[in-house]
């Protein structure tokens, strides 16, 4: 198809007004990834490094073995950004259960979820597909519900009956779990252990549910592409066995393969602005996959533009014997801002807040 011929303005409208998103694709049939969803072959590179794997670390001896964890949380968070929990006390059900939920929404009638589909940041609960989707240079091949559950939650009408309340256990799980966590990185930087939570970092919380479609052409597009995450921390719940989690390390992608029962923990990009780069904020994408659905829960500790007027910048602790300050201080609408103008684009928006 020449480009003359071709309107992907008006292919990415129609395709946003049928409410479906990538679901109602594949409901519909298609054999071809539509046009807008192809990236470019050097962004969907393969390449993997098998030689390296990102750590699993044991909670179960949190309390006997605090100084061991928090070693394994400083050296997992200062070089690959990612790690992986077990025996983190959320139990399993609660964890299947909203697997389960958000499967079934997802997979309800287009009818059903067609009042959920919107565009407007401004609602605790949304349904769409690519946040960027007439920004980015090209589409992602999944589906989204959103929901902002704190620090001031939507009230349980709004949310979707076939997964309203294991949405609100799941995430009174996730803000323990996130206490403990930020905890553990307070002291792996050398703080007290209420350090961050002082500073809100657990304060904000959304959950971002992903529903990754089987894809027909799998080489052509990718499910989720290069990207780092804007907020503090995110606990990640991945599908039970199909992968396509990558993580960039040393320039190489690192397969991050479903393991029953874990999280998967990765720092933020505004902790690692408050870390003076201390603790790193990891690029990763997720790979399209003939096979599926994939689901994953992601849970973004992180305060929404508008809910908190304190600016942050690298702690005052960490940037003392000399070493300078890497980043300006910055408000967290200005950064949320940024990084929803420049989309999921393969580029760090930490690069705009240096000094």
């Amino acid at each position: 198809m020449s480009n003359t011929t071709y309107d992907r303005a008006s292919e990415i409208k129609a395709f946003d007004e049928t409410k479906a998103g990538v679901k109602g694709l594949i409901d519909a049939g298609i054999s071809q990834v539509p046009r807008f969803f192809i990236h470019p072959i050097e962004t969907i590179s393969t390449s993997t490094n098998h030689q390296f794997q990102i750590p699993v670390i044991d909670m179960k001896d949190i309390d006997t073995k605090r100084k061991e964890t928090v070693e394994k949380v400083r050296e997992a968070s200062e070089t690959f950004g990612f790690f992986q929990v077990a025996n983190h006390s959320v139990p399993k059900e609660v964890m299947d259960k909203m697997l389960d939920g958000i499967k079934s929404f997802m997979e309800d009638e287009v009818e059903g979820k067609k009042e959920y589909y919107t565009r407007d940041p401004n609602k605790k609960v949304l349904y769409n597909s690519n946040f960027d989707l007439y920004t980015s240079p090209a589409a992602n091949w999944r589906d989204t519900l959103l929901f902002h559950i704190a620090p001031e939650p939507p009230e349980a009408e709004q949310l979707p009956s076939v997964c309203r309340e294991i949405v609100f256990e799941y995430s009174f799980h996730m803000q323990k779990l996130g206490e403990v966590l930020f905890e553990l990185l307070s002291e792996a930087l050398g703080l007290k252990p209420d350090h961050l939570k002082e500073m809100e970092c657990s304060k904000g919380i959304a959950l971002a549910c992903h529903y990754y479609p089987p894809c027909p052409e799998p080489h052509l597009t990718l499910g989720t592409s290069k990207h780092s995450d804007p907020g503090f921390l995110t606990i990640l719940m991945q599908d039970k066995s199909i992968g396509g989690l990558q993580v960039l390390y040393q320039n190489q992608w690192i397969d991050v393969p479903p393991s029953p029962g874990c999280f998967v923990i990765n720092i933020a990009d505004l902790l690692q602005l408050m870390s003076n780069d201390k603790l790193k904020s990891v690029e990763h994408r997720v790979l399209a996959n003939i096979e599926g659905p994939r689901l994953s829960v992601a849970c973004f500790f992180y305060t929404r533009f508008g809910s908190s007027s304190r600016p942050y910048g690298p702690i005052k602790e960490l940037v003392t014997d000399g070493r300078a300050p890497i980043y300006k201080q910055v408000f967290l609408d200005e950064f949320a801002k940024h990084y929803k103008s420049k989309g999921l684009d393969g580029k760090s928006a930490l690069d705009h807040f240096k000094i």
